[in-house]
């Protein structure tokens, strides 16, 4: 017999949040890459593209896509070599994220977006902007990536995600999940099902030495922004202060603060490293402004 607190507190999955959303996935040709890619919204309204961290897929937005495709044409998809995209054997960097970034635009037809990326995501967003600036609006960056390298973090993800892989047990996948979302209510179930599919697949297994190759010391000091990048970065930027995130992750967050000429900053010190699915109330308040001004 369910009891009445069973029926007051509805329980929570991705499909909470987009039961009412008007959306549609698909899976499209990006110059050979099979890609898989939800998008929701007046396709007349202004891009927002999201980008989601290492390993991830478009989910990690699933919270945020309903409320903020009112506004925008919402695309979220799965990064090359991530998710359920197809995972080619090859190097996975910023550049080649950020190459398979314009070719998910220009699949779509799409010349100009705003781009919101995060951890992972807000470093590709960045290199976007720096290689592609007169089709970058604004940037929202959340748990942002791509000025340091702490061999103590980096050790930690290959370590953490090639367990959750190799092993792709549910224990594995939720403990992994304990660093990203800070309150355990917000870790729901079908996340973690939806991960362990994911890690569970062989094409996930044959590369994740490619998704984690940003991990490894020579690729990462290759691929990160140098403080006069960070600085030439022109397009507004709002930048995600997670108060419960690895301190690596809210250093980055301070430190472009200070460089970025257009940056400004939304602290939500409750949160972790998925600020958007842990409190999108707080993020999409700031979030839709911030994108509509002129």
């Amino acid at each position: 017999m369910m009891t009445s607190s069973a029926v007051e507190t509805e329980f929570q999955s991705i499909w909470t949040s987009l039961r009412e959303v008007e959306f549609s996935q698909k899976f499209i040709d990006v110059a050979g890459v099979r890609t898989r890619v939800a998008t929701a919204g007046d396709p007349a309204n202004p891009a927002l593209v999201m980008l989601h961290g290492t390993g991830g897929h478009w989910e990690a937005f699933s919270r945020v896509i309903g409320p903020l495709s009112e506004h925008f044409y919402c695309v979220a998809y799965d990064m090359v070599g991530n998710g359920f995209s197809q995972k080619p054997d090859r190097p996975y960097d910023t550049f080649a994220y950020a190459e398979h970034l314009t070719g998910v635009l220009d699949a779509l037809g799409i010349e100009k977006a705003h781009v919101m990326g995060s951890s992972l995501g807000s470093w590709v967003a960045v290199r976007f902007a720096l290689e592609h600036p007169a089709r970058t609006n604004r940037l929202i960056l959340i748990s942002p990536a791509g000025l340091i390298a702490n061999p103590e973090n980096m050790a930690r993800i290959i370590r953490e995600r090639s367990r959750a892989v190799n092993e792709a047990t549910w224990d594995s996948i939720a403990a992994m999940f304990n660093h990203l979302i800070a309150t355990e209510d917000n870790r729901v179930s079908d996340l973690i099902a939806l991960r362990l599919a994911i890690y569970r697949r062989q094409d996930t297994r044959d590369t994740v030495h490619r998704m984690l190759t940003l991990q490894q010391d020579g690729v990462r000091q290759a691929n990160l922004l140098s403080e006069d990048d960070w600085r030439s970065i022109q397009a507004p930027a709002l930048v995600v202060l997670s108060g419960k995130d690895h301190k690596d992750y809210e250093t980055t967050a301070r430190r472009i603060m200070e460089m970025m000429p257009n940056a400004q900053s939304l602290p939500m010190e409750h949160v972790a490293h998925w600020a958007a699915f842990e409190d999108p109330q707080t993020f999409v308040t700031a979030a839709v402004p911030f994108l509509k001004e002129n």
